[in-house]
C-alpha cells in the first residue's frame, strides 16, 4: 500500500466510524454533506488536473500506486474525499460538543476585515504566480461571500479552522516531505511565495480554508 494511500485512509477512517456516535449521529448528516463534500472536490479536482498540468506541482511516483486518472494519482482523488471529511468531522463534532462555543458577529467582521488587510496586498504584489493568484483569489471571494450571505458559519468555523490546522499540518507536513525521504506532493516555488512552514508551502492554509468553506456554504444552502 501506498504512504499517500495510507495517510488517506488514516485520516478518514476513525472519523468515518464516530460518525455513527449515538449522540452526534453525524451520519444524518450525509444527506446535504457528501452532495456538498463532492461537488467542492469537482472544482478543487479540476484546478488540481490543471496546476498539475503545467507544472504548479506534480505527484513523486515513490509514494503513490502508479493508478492515474487524468493525470492524477488515484490517491490525489480520494485526497478531497478522506481529508475534508476528516477535517469537517472535527468541526461538526466541536460545534455539537460545545453548542455555546461561538465568535461574536464583530469578531467575524473583525477577523474578516484582517484577512482582506493581510491578504489582498499579497495577492497584488504577486499577481501572476499561479498558486498564490488563484489561492488567494479564491479566498478572498469565499470568505467575502461567506460573510454577506451566511456569517452564522464564521461563527464556529474560524475556531475549529484551528483545531484542524493541527492535523493538517502533520498529514501535510508528511506530503510536503515532512519526517520522509522526498516529497510526495513537489510545489514549483516559481508560482508560489516561496514561504514554507516547515516544508508546507504558506499557501496551503489558504487552500484548505477555502476547501473546508466551501463545502459548508454550499451544505447550509442545501439544508435551506
Amino acid at each position: 500500500m501506498s504512504l499517500y494511500l495510507i495517510l488517506n485512509i488514516a485520516s478518514f477512517i476513525i472519523p468515518f466510524l464516530y460518525s455513527f456516535e449515538k449522540r452526534m449521529q453525524f451520519s444524518k448528516r450525509w444527506k446535504s454533506f457528501f452532495p456538498a463534500l463532492l461537488l467542492t472536490a469537482a472544482f478543487f479536482i479540476v484546478w488540481d488536473i490543471f496546476f498539475t498540468k503545467i507544472g504548479v506541482w506534480h505527484f513523486n511516483p515513490r509514494y503513490h500506486t502508479g493508478i492515474e486518472i487524468l493525470g492524477l494519482p488515484i490517491e490525489e482523488w480520494l485526497f478531497f474525499i478522506c481529508i475534508p471529511y476528516a477535517s469537517l468531522f472535527i468541526h461538526f463534532a466541536f460545534h455539537y460538543f460545545l453548542p455555546k462555543a461561538a465568535l461574536s458577529d464583530t469578531t467575524v467582521i473583525r477577523i474578516y476585515g484582517l484577512i482582506v488587510i493581510i491578504v489582498l496586498p499579497v495577492l497584488i504584489w504577486n499577481w501572476g504566480k499561479w498558486y498564490t493568484t488563484v489561492n488567494y483569489s479564491l479566498l478572498l471571494i469565499l470568505v467575502t461571500y461567506t460573510v454577506l450571505k451566511a456569517p452564522q458559519i464564521l461563527n464556529t468555523f474560524f475556531i475549529t479552522f484551528l483545531i484542524i490546522l493541527i492535523p493538517f499540518a502533520i498529514v501535510n507536513g508528511i506530503l510536503t516531505g515532512s519526517f520522509i525521504a522526498e516529497p510526495v506532493v513537489f510545489y514549483n516555488d516559481a508560482e508560489n511565495l516561496g514561504i514554507r512552514l516547515g516544508t508546507i508551502p504558506i499557501e496551503d492554509i489558504g487552500y484548505a480554508f477555502s476547501m473546508l468553506l466551501m463545502t459548508l456554504v454550499i451544505m447550509k444552502k442545501l439544508e435551506k
